[in-house]
């Protein structure tokens, strides 16, 4: 039976004999140049269509099996770590390098976060966001780990997640700088894979409770 090949970045589709690959865009900032060459293979290898997804990169749907390789090989870009229990994405606003309404430097962060911690192998599957103002875009509070700017700093959430059992997030810390942020979360990664859970951080931190949650943080 046909299947996801996690070891080529590919997801199988509902005809159970096309695969979609997602070429790693960090942040969804893209250039002229990475999108005409996606554009290309796609047309090279038939692709269906292309898919902006959720997670800012730009998928390539419908490709056989045996065009997998080589389209991987023409587009010369990391694969974005769509499926696996990984970090999954690093999703990003225009904050301050873009938008007028932006507070802090989400991009300059997130491209950090992104840079350090996607794909990196997890029990569970695991996303952030990071947005540079509170009408937060790149949707922090369903995210494992949150990240909103605010004028006077970051406030950083945990535990959210969208799926069957949608959570909001719980903050657990506010008014910090990057160096702070950063540090927070390399604590939360190492819980995370020290606590060993297949369950999203959410559910972890209901049974444990927030409060011990944040003693082992540190917090």
């Amino acid at each position: 039976m046909a299947k996801d090949l996690l070891e080529k970045g590919a997801i199988l589709q509902r005809d159970q004999e096309t695969y979609a690959i997602a070429p790693h865009l960090p942040g969804g900032v893209v250039s002229a140049e990475q999108l005409r060459k996606i554009a290309d293979v796609a047309e090279k290898y038939e692709a269906a269509t292309l898919k902006v997804t959720s997670s800012q990169r730009v998928a390539i749907v419908g490709l056989k099996e045996g065009d997998i390789d080589n389209a991987w090989e023409d587009l010369g870009i990391k694969p974005g770590a769509a499926i696996g229990l990984c970090v999954r994405s690093v999703k990003i606003c225009p904050g301050t390098t873009f938008c007028k309404r932006g507070q802090q430097d989400s991009v300059g962060l997130g491209l950090k976060l992104d840079e350090k911690y996607h794909g990196m192998e997890l029990p569970c599957k695991f996303k952030m966001a990071v947005s540079g103002c509170a009408n937060s875009c790149s949707e922090p509070a369903i995210k494992d780990i949150g990240i909103m700017g605010t004028p006077k700093g970051y406030t950083v959430m945990v535990g959210g997640n969208a799926a069957i059992r949608p959570r909001i997030a719980d903050v657990i810390a506010d008014e910090l700088d990057e160096d702070e942020v950063l540090a927070l979360v390399e604590k939360i990664i190492a819980f995370t894979k020290a606590h060993g859970s297949k369950h999203r951080l959410g559910r972890v931190i209901e049974d444990i409770g927030l409060d011990k949650f944040k003693e082992e943080v540190g917090l």
